[in-house]
This record gives C-alpha cells, sequence and structure tokens, in this order.
C-alpha cells in the first residue's frame, strides 16, 4: 500500500479497547514511549487488527494510521 506519509514506524499491539462504534488500540513501540490510535470499529474489522499483531504506525500531522502487514 502506497502512503503519502513519510513518519513510519512499527509497532506490536498490546490492548485494544473496544466500545460500541470506536476503538482504542495500544501500541508498543521502540523507544521510551506508547502510542495509541482510536479508530472505528468497521476499521478494526476490516483491517483484521488483533492483539499481539505487529503493525506499522503512520504519522500524518493529527492522525495515526495503522497499517497490517
Amino acid at each position: 500500500m502506497k502512503y503519502g506519509a513519510r513518519n513510519a514506524i512499527v509497532g506490536k499491539v498490546t490492548k485494544i479497547k473496544k466500545g460500541a462504534v470506536m476503538c482504542q488500540v495500544d501500541l508498543g513501540v521502540k523507544g521510551p514511549i506508547d502510542v495509541s490510535s482510536v479508530m472505528t470499529m468497521d476499521s478494526l474489522k476490516s483491517l483484521g487488527i488483533r492483539k499481539g499483531d505487529s503493525v506499522r504506525v503512520i504519522i500524518k500531522a493529527v492522525n495515526v494510521l495503522l497499517v497490517k502487514e
């Protein structure tokens, strides 16, 4: 998949907090920080992201996008 954002790091899904419509996906990345992304439950299902998966964290402006590879 091609994307215009140039800031990308790899992380591992450590926790998924599900709500009725939205969810929060917590990621562990190398370094002193962790990253979280909020997305719709439909996006979570479409991407097939599960706890323990390795994902690429794409950061552009105020958006944090996850790409499962």
